[in-house]
């Protein structure tokens, strides 16, 4: 997974690690934080150590209270500490050097401020405050965001964040830049969010393979300098592999020409010495062998490159298509979660529809029902005749048209079952929901999402980034009329995240997306918007 990685970070740098999905980011995140232990080379940590990993799993009956009660668990030793250090201390024989490291201990952590600091991060994250609440009760975003807070409240030297825009609005987002430029310690971060490379980042680690073979870092402190960066070294690479690999062929027919003279059908010229002949004949084979394993061995070992998006050509319309809007919905209410009286959402052929607004406004409540997998308190639902609908659900299983798929498709796969083997079984439950056109499936290998040794393999070995880009693969399996994304990004790599919002731009198929992504809806800013909350 990782191989020759020389990283140093010191007090004040910001490293952003990127890659493709599967790279190795959150394994470097691991060994950094010494979660994971290394089979060769070494990790130094120096001081304390704060992690938000992308997956979150919660402890029954922990609580909000519990994360702030482990997150400032270091603050109020060190407050312990020196309280004890006071107490105890004699004017005349006391531990100066005691009281003196307890000090500077206490007020390099701020110990003093770790209270309000938690609580201003849980209040401008948008998570729950209240320290009784169980975790297992909160949406997945709550829990992310409560997480987060503490982690920035928590004041560590170093601090590893994997994926941390995942669940923030646009306030989050800026409330976390801001924090992040202004952390005295070292920051490693694995992210997707362009934006938040070109806003915090000090470098930018790639950990997609180099022309060395290692991993490059990169001094460009903002994503569009990076690419550029990456996109010439490319080229120099690949140049010199084409290089290399037509002189390989020219010496490969040189030989092949050379062991043809030595057939059975050739003869020296008469009057020549034949012997001489043939040993001068099997030395030219002997110095063609030479060249070309001189040249193997120097020649430039270019794996396989990364994957592109191959986007599906998508249809438009139905077989039978009517005049009309192929998805609406009329003044929605679902619970306490949405409430849109008299607004009416058309979602056209070919359309296009951005849904923004803060964290807890209704997005992911609403493109659910759009999609069907929500019931409505009230308003009416209606779905064009032969449309077909692609989901990207924000966490977890995605695609349904209806809600029996929906409720097939999270009563599995089991995680042993492999890539293709899931793909297969989800295509069967579209099929009996109905919901397939066997005629218009679209092949999950041939997306260039995944690998074909990565479909191969249990989805339970799959990294985050990877799973999400089978979900991805699965809203489309059924070559949808319309595709409703929520969060779309969340866990891609920079490089697919540009890929898919070129292909979003010109499909056939309408596309309604929900994001945060504050590069994907500049990009998208000519797009109708619907903004809630």
């Amino acid at each position: 997974m990782l191989d020759a990685v020389d990283l140093v970070v010191s007090a004040g740098d910001r490293v952003g690690v990127v890659g493709e999905n599967g790279a190795g980011k959150t394994t470097l995140l691991r060994v950094l934080a010494g979660s994971l232990q290394p089979q060769a080379g070494r990790v130094r940590r120096v001081g304390t150590v704060a992690v938000v990993d992308q997956e979150l799993t919660v402890e029954p009956g922990a609580t909000v209270g519990t994360f702030v009660a482990e997150a400032l668990a270091g603050v109020r030793a060190v407050s312990d500490e020196l309280e004890s250090a006071i107490s105890t201390f004699d004017h005349e024989r006391g531990d100066l050097g005691r009281l003196t490291a307890a000090v500077a201990r206490y007020e390099h952590l701020a110990g003093w401020d770790a209270d309000r600091r938690v609580d201003e991060a849980l209040t401008r994250f948008g998570a729950p405050r209240d320290p009784g609440l169980l975790l297992d009760e909160l949406s997945v975003g709550e829990r992310y965001r409560v997480r987060l807070a503490c982690r920035i409240g928590e004041r560590a030297d170093v601090l590893l964040l994997d994926e941390p825009t995942n669940h923030l609005d646009a306030a989050g987002i800026d409330y976390l830049t801001a924090r992040l430029r202004d952390w005295p310690g070292a920051i490693v971060i694995v992210t997707h969010d362009r934006r938040l490379l070109d806003d915090v980042m000090t470098a930018i680690l790639d950990l997609d393979p180099s022309m060395d073979g290692r991993p490059a870092l990169y001094g460009a402190t903002r994503y569009s300098d990076y690419r550029f960066l990456k996109s010439q070294m490319l080229r120099r690479w690949r140049s010199r592999y084409r290089a290399e690999r037509k002189r390989a062929l020219a010496l490969a027919d040189r030989l092949d020409s050379t062991y043809e003279n030595l057939s059975d059908e050739w003869r020296p010229p008469k009057g020549s010495q034949t012997h001489r002949r043939a040993t001068r004949a099997r030395g030219h084979v002997k110095a063609a062998d030479r060249l070309i394993q001189k040249l193997e061995a120097e020649a430039v070992q270019v794996p396989a490159p990364p994957l592109a998006l191959t986007f599906p050509d998508l249809p438009s319309l139905p077989p039978e298509p009517r005049p009309g809007p192929l998805l609406e919905v009329r003044a929605p209410r679902v619970g306490a979660r949405l409430d849109l009286p008299g607004v009416r959402i058309e979602v056209p052929a070919c359309g296009r529809l951005l849904v923004t607004g803060p964290n807890g406004s209704g997005k992911s409540t609403l493109l659910a029902a759009l999609a069907g997998t929500l019931e409505l308190d009230r308003g009416v639902r209606s779905v064009a005749p032969g449309v077909r609908l692609g989901v990207l659900a924000q966490e977890g299983p995605t695609e349904h048209a209806t809600a029996a798929a929906q409720r097939a498709y999270v009563a599995g796969p089991p995680e042993e079952l492999t890539g293709f083997e899931a793909y297969a079984r989800h295509a069967l439950t579209l099929l009996e929901a109905g919901v397939l056109d066997p005629t218009r499936l679209v092949p999950v290998a041939g997306q260039g999402l995944l690998t074909e040794d990565d479909l191969d393999r249990p989805l339970r070995e799959l990294s985050v980034g990877q799973r999400r880009r089978f979900d991805l693969a699965c809203a489309v399996l059924a070559a949808p009329h319309v595709l409703i994304l929520d969060e779309p990004t969340n866990h891609l790599s920079v490089g697919l995240v540009d890929e898919l919002t070129a292909a979003l731009r010109v499909t056939s198929a309408a596309v309604v997306v929900a994001t945060h992504d504050r590069r994907m809806r500049a990009d998208l800013s000519d797009w109708p918007e619907l903004t809630l909350g």
